[in-house]
């Protein structure tokens, strides 16, 4: 079994030594062994995949120099000398006519090499047939008709793509990133030629990577992106962890028209939460999530008093508020969520159902959000808090075109139009810098509480810099200016110096304009927001209910697919 990782792996090569071929596809737990003996800053993928080789004993594996992290992979792995085959195949940047005789002359290199390793002859009418198999499945999948979300970038692993399935049933998900979607779309050549015209074919696959130049013929590289028969309702742009070459990738689709939603991954079985919320909210945002038809019945009594309740489960604080059917709200609570979602929502419900003067069996219907949307054993809609906070941001203020949720663990922009929709949303990493936890743990290490933390920061005099927005660092950088006896009042401004910068950078990536609004529990810190209304020369209002923004949203929500709407 000899292992590749790149579509341009000469797989069908292989079959004419009769050497079975896998794909490496890593998702990871974590990087225990590749952190030990590789840079720190190599991509996520080249250490997952140093993991996986490592965990399935691999021991031949062909790569391609597609870019600098595989080849580093390469030296380490060499270094190494465990691998019975190892071999780097070099792959040219262009698919001109000179490059395809360099690639067929490389294939050539590898054939000999392989042939000795193995003491086998290359059979090439074995490689023709493999060759000829692959390109009739590709031609089947060409006929397919329908609607499709794309998926373009850097490798998205099958678990990825699966997940992609998931949230978009019933549309076809297209892998077009530099590993998905190996083709080869014409009728194989002559065998006394197979090098030359082999190496032709596998650098003029459809979709190629973003690293080549690639010199396309019309009609020969098509996929289902350019198949008219397809309609592409989206784009999911993946990028992994430290690779900065996307990210030109990614300037050239935003030229698109189709819309376009950016997520990272690295590699790992981490932050599938967020990862989960981003992808919802898209297709919330593409109109696939029909809320009136997939509504879950709670007590159909929808001919007498209409009542709904919107849950917010978030990862510091869950609220509730309890809506009639003329949007008023008749009760609202907002708890800490505890160790668990499940008895934070329950708790938060009760509390604003005491106050509506309501019983739980009065519900008409319940919509939940938040990250814990999905644990709350209440019946009901779950409904991504991207979506929430538009709708409950447009109820507050029609006016608000761009809303600024900061939470307990991540920052949302969400760009809106004037019914309140979602046109476009960006989220932090998962790296808590500039949320609500990481003002919390600052104002613990200068032994303060947050009402506090955000009245003192009005009254600063100096501006003091924060270099660091990691929690743990910046902990250590304000533990050492309170050392150096810096007011206090400064330190926090320059705290919400350095989270205005970090919000100001979301908004711009959103391309975010006038009228803000913030919302979430760091909204109630007038420091920050006078901080960040500064850095984006623009008002940034608040509204009283900005902290239950999202619950407010999830309720209009449940009232809407009820048929009632906001009076206007």
């Amino acid at each position: 079994m000899i292992y590749t990782a790149c579509r341009y792996a000469p797989v069908e090569l292989f079959a004419g030594f009769r050497t079975q071929v896998a794909r490496l596809d890593p998702v990871v737990k974590d990087y225990a062994c590749a952190e030990a003996c590789t840079h720190p800053n190599l991509c996520g993928y080249a250490k997952a995949l140093y993991e996986e080789i490592q965990a399935k004993h691999v021991d031949e594996l062909v790569l391609t120099d597609c870019c600098d992290a595989t080849r580093r992979l390469y030296d380490v792995l060499a270094s190494e000398g465990r691998m019975k085959f190892l071999w780097l195949l070099p792959l040219p940047h262009k698919n001109g006519e000179a490059e395809i005789r360099l690639f067929a002359g490389a294939l050539e290199d590898l054939e000999r090499a392989y042939s000795s390793y193995r003491w086998k002859t290359f059979d090439v009418d074995l490689a023709i047939q493999a060759y000829e198999r692959q390109r009739t499945s590709e031609e089947e999948k060409m006929k397919k008709t329908g609607t499709c979300i794309r998926i373009a970038g850097a490798h998205a692993s099958g678990d990825l793509v699966e997940t992609v399935e998931k949230i978009f049933p019933g549309v076809d998900v297209e892998n077009a990133t530099c590993t998905g979607n190996r083709a080869m779309l014409k009728p194989a050549g002559d065998r006394d030629s197979f090098f030359l015209w082999y190496a032709d074919y596998l650098l003029n696959q459809p979709a190629p990577c973003m690293r080549m130049q690639h010199n396309g013929i019309a009609g020969e590289t098509e996929n289902m992106a350019d198949n008219k028969s397809m309609k592409v309702l989206g784009t999911i742009f993946h990028t992994i962890k430290f690779c900065d070459f996307y990210s030109f990738a990614y300037l050239k689709e935003k030229t698109s028209e189709t819309p376009l939603l950016k997520i990272e991954t690295d590699a790992t079985q981490q932050s599938e939460g967020q990862l989960r919320t981003r992808l919802e909210a898209f297709r919330e945002e593409l109109g696939l999530d029909d809320l009136e038809e997939k509504m879950t019945e709670t007590n159909q009594n929808v001919n007498g008093p209409v009542y709904t309740a919107g849950i917010d489960s978030g990862s510091a604080s869950t609220d509730a508020v309890i809506l009639d059917a003329q949007c008023s709200i008749l009760g609202r609570a907002i708890v800490p969520t505890g160790s668990g979602a499940v008895d934070g929502a329950k708790k938060a419900l009760a509390i604003a159902l005491e106050q509506a003067g309501l019983r739980q069996e009065d519900l008409t219907r319940i919509v939940t959000t938040g990250y814990g949307r999905s644990s709350i054993e209440i019946e009901g809609r779950a409904v991504t808090e991207i979506t929430c906070h538009a709708r409950g941001a447009h109820f507050l203020d029609p006016q608000v075109r761009t809303v600024i949720d900061i939470g307990g663990q991540d920052s949302k922009v969400i760009c809106i139009d004037e019914d309140g929709r979602v046109k476009n949303f960006v989220m932090n990493d998962k790296c808590a810098a500039g949320t609500g936890r990481f003002l919390e743990m600052q104002a613990q290490a200068m032994g303060l509480t947050m009402p506090q933390m955000s009245e003192k920061g009005l009254q600063w005099k100096k501006d003091v810099m924060i270099s660091s927005m990691c929690t743990v660092f910046a902990e250590s950088e304000v533990v050492s200016l309170v050392a150096e006896n810096v007011a206090v009042e400064d330190i926090i401004h320059g705290l919400n110096k350095a989270i205005a910068e970090k919000t100001a950078g979301l908004v711009s990536r959103s391309n975010g304009g006038p009228v803000f609004m913030m919302t979430g529990g760091v909204a109630q810190n007038q420091g920050v927001v006078e901080c960040l209304s500064k850095k984006l020369n623009a008002e940034v209002r608040v509204s009283p209910d900005a902290q239950v923004c999202g619950s407010l949203g999830a309720a209009l929500i449940a009232l809407e697919s009820l048929g009632i709407k906001q009076a206007e």
